[in-house]
């Protein structure tokens, strides 16, 4: 195959007549891509985990409505899921909000549907792992809880849910990962994220080696960054003598 690198490319002007060169296109699409990840897990983690205990609820609603929840977000494909947020969720909304949403700039319009795409998607994995981490309690934790005179929700919010998030930071560590890659789906509905910026820079120079080997890259330490920080926060919280903490 006759292919000649040019990684010179990478710092020339950029051919539309921005203030940029096409490396800092992959700048950023990659600040792009951290704000949608960290606005995502932050989403996923407070929506999985309210759903991850209704499911361990003994309401049949609470619990019925956190099994639905799961069911329909986890078997629709995610980049479905993009569009029905970015094209349908809109018109389906109060006329007033709807026309505020789409007033907006292009960014924030593209930003706010990823966001919610990925929040809720993840956040429907994230509950089965809350639930789960709940689940494997001893039922002498909770009881002794109700013993010293705790209502259901104190229980759960200081004794079974410190000790689940210490058990589950593995799993949540996971899907933290998985929502930086996931957001490479964000530019289908035109997010310039890092996979989308790197799209654009072959489009203009045909250097696909070099835009894809920085794209790794730039996935690679964000990666690192992400397991190096969720490693500290399980040292830090880990409970002496407990598996997976």
């Amino acid at each position: 195959m006759d292919y000649t690198w040019h990684w010179g490319v990478l710092l020339q002007p950029v051919a539309t007549g921005e203030p940029h060169t096409y490396i800092g296109w992959l700048v950023s699409g990659l600040g792009n891509t951290v704000e949608l990840t960290l606005l995502a897990f932050a989403l996923a983690l407070a929506i999985g985990t309210v759903f991850g205990v209704m499911r361990t609820l003994p309401n049949r609603a609470a619990s019925t409505a956190g099994a639905v929840y799961v069911s329909i977000f986890r078997g629709v494909p995610l980049i479905v899921q993009f569009f029905i947020w970015f094209f349908v969720v809109p018109e389906l909304l109060p006329t007033p909000m709807g026309d505020w949403l789409k007033s907006l700039p292009s960014h924030p319009q593209f930003l706010i549907a990823s966001v919610l795409s990925l929040g809720v998607y993840t956040g429907s994995r994230i509950c089965e792992q809350v639930r789960a981490g709940i689940m494997a309690r001893p039922a002498g934790q909770i009881n002794a809880a109700f013993a010293l005179g705790l209502t259901r929700a104190q229980a759960y919010r200081h004794v079974l849910l410190p000790v689940t998030f210490r058990t589950i930071l593995g799993p949540l560590t996971s899907e933290f990962l998985i929502i930086s890659k996931n957001s490479a789906v964000a530019s289908t509905i035109g997010l310039l994220e890092l996979s989308g910026q790197a799209r654009q820079l072959v489009d203009y120079t045909a250097q696909p080696y070099e835009s894809f080997v920085c794209v790794t890259l730039a996935y690679m330490a964000l990666n690192f960054v992400i397991l190096r920080g969720m490693g500290w926060i399980r040292r830090r919280t880990a409970l002496p003598g407990m598996m997976g903490a």
